[in-house]
């Protein structure tokens, strides 16, 4: 995937182990925490063999009905941090969902829209999907300022664990027509025939 600033890389061993090290330079204040699974709170190298595991399990447990594709994002030839689309039962349901990071010294420009974007036009255009879903915690403002730029429609709230404790997460929504109201100029995708048959989803 290509933006006006970025390409989104399906994420190989060479790209994963960029990843991890702008990962392990930090990713947020570590007073907050922004993801389900606190995995930033890993202390080095601990942090960075997790994360490889992590990779590396999501390609082996790929199937038809239950994967995540994740890619790095590249920005002036450099990793920059790592968007994700992934999906369970996607032939019958026709839904994704999108999860994103960038290192810190990355954030503040821009980035997450233009991330977001892509994660969106493959989901849409290169696997034929008819809803996008995403969520934030209720103090996650970055991630929530994305959503909300793009039009996403507000969902119910859900109660889950943040570092052990209680809190609330919004759901957020796009429609497939939405998607083509908003879909920008600038923005390609290529190798998506592939990633249609790996993933079993037949050619419209």
């Amino acid at each position: 995937m290509r933006t006006p600033r970025l390409t989104l890389r399906y994420l190989d061993d060479d790209l994963a182990m960029e990843l991890v090290e702008v990962a392990a330079n930090g990713v947020h204040d570590p007073a907050f925490m922004p993801f389900s699974i606190p995995w930033t709170d890993l202390p080095s190298p601990q942090l960075e063999q997790e994360a490889m595991r992590f990779y590396w399990r999501s390609r082996v447990d790929t199937t038809a009905t239950s994967w995540r594709l994740l890619c790095a994002v590249i920005w002036e030839g450099q990793v920059i941090g790592a968007s994700d689309v992934f999906a369970t039962d996607f032939p019958k349901l026709r839904q994704f969902e999108t999860g994103s990071w960038l290192g810190r010294e990355f954030q503040g420009r821009g980035f997450g829209t233009e991330m977001r974007l892509a994660s969106l036009m493959l989901g849409f255009d290169g696997l034929g999907a008819e809803l996008a879903i995403t969520t934030a915690w209720l103090d996650n403002g970055p991630s929530l300022g994305v959503t909300r730029s793009l039009g996403y429609e507000p969902g119910e709230r859900i109660r889950a664990l943040r570092r052990g404790e209680p809190d609330e997460q919004q759901f957020f929504r796009m429609s497939r027509d939405h998607w083509d109201s908003i879909r920008p100029d600038g923005m390609t995708l290529h190798g998506v025939g592939l990633a249609r048959s790996f993933l079993g989803v037949p050619f419209s």
